[in-house]
């Protein structure tokens, strides 16, 4: 003990707290980091938290108007980027179409592609593009609307306000659903966050074929 003094060594009482306090410096610093974590978790939850007085008001946003789209009666907002030829699709008839989709509202991320690589050619086989039967309620009301006052080979935009879009945030209750999973997550992410993010959506839809009654 006297050799270690002589030393400038520090005495074993002293040695030993400073052994004990650096013993207890991991402890300390994970202690932070757990606590930083938790309220950082906290903060999270508490930004993206259901807000009920929120619910169906676009989150407190102020609608976006567009001044060279036609607003329909329901809200919906479009332009036709081409005008086809013939007749509209009716009510019964099966249409061929082509779309793709943004989330306008958060980012514009894209989560279906037109004009994507298909399985084979459209001449003689339309089963890779999407068709549903106009009137009966397979896709949301925004879709449906659009379509009906199309031709083929037009193609037209459509900006989706909230109410017109996918029910209860679900794109797996009506179509058009993405057919990619990376499509999916992007849709998902925006439908199903509680957040304060806009939920407008955009679509390019391309009418392709009527298929008559048959």
């Amino acid at each position: 003990m006297v050799v270690l003094a002589k030393l400038g060594a520090p005495s074993m009482p002293g040695f030993m707290m400073d052994r004990r306090r650096l013993m207890l410096l991991p402890a300390i610093t994970i202690g932070i980091a757990s606590c930083q974590y938790t309220f950082e978790k906290a903060a999270v939850k508490a930004e993206f938290a259901d807000m009920p007085a929120l619910r169906g008001k676009d989150y407190g946003k102020t609608k976006m108007r567009y001044p060279d789209y036609t607003e329909t009666e329901s809200g919906l907002q479009y332009k036709d980027l081409r005008v086809g030829d013939g007749p509209s699709p009716k009510k019964g008839e099966i249409v061929v179409v082509d779309w793709d989709g943004y989330t306008i509202g958060y980012y514009g991320r894209i989560f279906e592609a037109r004009n994507k690589t298909k399985g084979g050619s459209f001449e003689g086989g339309d089963k890779d593009f999407f068709k549903f039967k106009v009137g009966s309620g397979q896709v949301i009301p925004a879709f449906e609307e659009a379509i009906s006052g199309m031709a083929p080979g037009g193609v037209r935009r459509i900006i989706v306000p909230p109410d017109l879009g996918y029910p209860d945030n679900d794109y797996n209750k009506l179509g058009p659903r993405p057919t990619t999973f990376s499509g999916q997550r992007a849709l998902d992410f925006v439908l199903r966050n509680q957040g304060l993010i806009d939920k407008t959506l955009l679509f390019d839809i391309e009418l392709l074929k009527i298929i008559p009654n048959q």
